[in-house]
């Protein structure tokens, strides 16, 4: 009786130890980064949650030289202008030739970003790429482009900062604890089922 109970607790202690490796690691998990980052033949910048954020990124990464390509990709939310145009603005008000930008206006979630950037990819002879988008999506943009692209294609990632979540403390506000527990149903249902549409 005495041994079981060692066993029961030592089971349970084991149990608590694995639920605080995966509570705390999973910001970590589901935002992956490429450091140090290498030049690529594009860099590719996704819209969605704070998607200035992101172009501003992207551009920044463009000015370090880090490609000479950068591909925005992004639909409208409403009637207006796409996200990617709004973006390629951005980009020309930062200094960016025209010639440099590749604008995909068409998507409307991550897997259309990754067909759509593909066959723009391919039409500038590019294999390799700077993935850029908002922390917490990174991970699922990251496996919904490597599926999308394969193996021929070479992906690095680096995310835009985002004020409203952070990898240590995803569980400390509402939006951090909704939106990692979203992009964690959402990459088990694309990893299990295989479906990334």
């Amino acid at each position: 009786m005495k041994s079981l109970l060692v066993s029961i607790g030592v089971l349970i202690g084991i149990l608590i130890i694995i639920f605080f490796i995966i509570f705390f690691g999973l910001g970590f998990f589901i935002s992956p980064q490429s450091d140090p980052v290498s030049k690529a033949d594009a860099i590719v910048v996704v819209s969605g949650g704070q998607t200035t954020t992101r172009a501003e990124k992207g551009i920044i990464l463009f000015k370090q030289g880090l490609a000479s390509k950068i591909i925005f990709s992004g639909a409208a939310l409403d009637d207006g202008p796409s996200n990617a145009t709004a973006m390629r603005e951005q980009a020309l008000s930062a200094g960016i030739p025209s010639k440099d930008i590749e604008v995909d206006s068409d998507s409307q979630n991550t897997y259309q970003n990754a067909l759509n950037t593909k066959k723009i990819l391919e039409n500038i002879g590019a294999h390799s790429l700077i993935l850029v988008t908002s922390p917490y999506h990174q991970k699922r943009a990251n496996d919904t482009f490597s599926h999308v692209l394969g193996p021929d294609y070479k992906i690095e990632n680096v995310s835009s900062f985002d004020n409203r979540w952070s990898k240590s403390g995803w569980w400390s506000t509402r939006f951090g604890l909704n939106i990692s527990l979203s992009e964690l149903q959402k990459l088990l249902y694309i990893n299990i089922t295989g479906n990334y549409q």
